[in-house]
């Protein structure tokens, strides 16, 4: 091994930021990174030599390759990240823009919620199936909904997801407003007691492991597409209209007190979702 990806694997150890999934995807991107940095020319680089030429021989390699500009923003945000621990968090600019990558529009009325339906049944481990009804009935991610645990989460009129649970290690509460949420939690207590929807033998990213085979073997796939579901049912609940995604009227047409009203109801589903940006609901609802 040699000392750059050394220094960057103690790096990820000692600075545990963010859920494992996004702990996980820092640590390959930033080993791909010094591969890269060695395969540049760059041989005998410590994490703290990190210089701006060679965020530039990163990214000229990432465009060559034609990655797509979601792949290069992640990319440069675990870059970021690595500056920062190095005291450099100046070394690339905040906005993308600035290194030539064009801000990603979440804007798009194709709608690609999905609901549970039959499939659901050839789902045979329990609590996969308990993960995506909670999917389901409250818009979680996929590691909210395998991590969750009902005697922790359930707070009568709410429900409180940890940060080591979260995109982000931000903690976040849903509010339980329909009877079908109740039914679920309360199968949710039953199934996992005191603890997770990790069964006890098994550690995360094994039952992560579990749930994708059980999805593929059972035909289901773009669980994410249950986040927009959710997300669609709530707009219509708070606004009394159909998203646009879904068949109702594009932000244009509405009045000015429909604006409000829809301006407000992303705003709640927007935090519902654990998201910071209100315009990131429009890859769910449309505009």
């Amino acid at each position: 091994m040699d000392d750059l990806t050394y220094d960057l694997q103690q790096l990820c150890r000692r600075n545990r930021d963010g859920s494992h999934a996004t702990q996980d995807d820092r640590k390959r991107s930033l080993k791909l990174a010094a591969q890269q940095l060695r395969e540049a020319g760059f041989r005998q680089m410590r994490a703290t030599s990190f210089k701006g030429k060679h965020v530039e021989a990163l990214l000229a390699r990432w465009q060559r390759e034609g990655l797509a500009v979601g792949t290069i923003k992640n990319r440069l945000a675990h870059l970021r990240w690595w500056a920062e621990k190095i005291d450099k968090a100046g070394l690339l600019p905040k906005d993308n823009t600035q290194l030539g990558i064009a801000d990603r529009r979440y804007v798009t009325n194709i709608n690609k919620a999905v609901e549970l339906g039959p499939e659901l049944s050839r789902i045979t481990d329990p609590h996969v199936r308990m993960s995506l009804q909670l999917q389901a009935a409250f818009g979680l991610r996929r590691e909210e909904a395998i991590k969750f645990r009902p005697g922790y989460a359930d707070r009568g009129d709410h429900i409180v997801l940890k940060g080591s649970w979260t995109k982000g290690g931000r903690e976040r509460s849903i509010p339980i407003t329909t009877p079908e949420q109740r039914i679920v939690l309360q199968a949710a207590h039953q199934l996992a007691g005191a603890g997770s929807l990790i069964p006890a033998h098994k550690n995360y990213v094994q039952q992560r492991n579990v749930y994708d085979g059980q999805c593929k073997s059972a035909g289901i796939s773009h669980m994410h597409g249950l986040r927009h579901q959710y997300a669609q049912a709530r707009y219509r609940t708070l606004t009394g209209w159909q998203a646009p995604a879904a068949g109702g009227p594009s932000g244009n047409a509405l009045t000015p007190a429909e604006r409000v009203q829809d301006t407000e109801a992303r705003q709640v589903i927007s935090r519902e979702l654990g998201h910071e940006r209100t315009q990131v609901t429009a890859v769910y609802l449309g505009r």
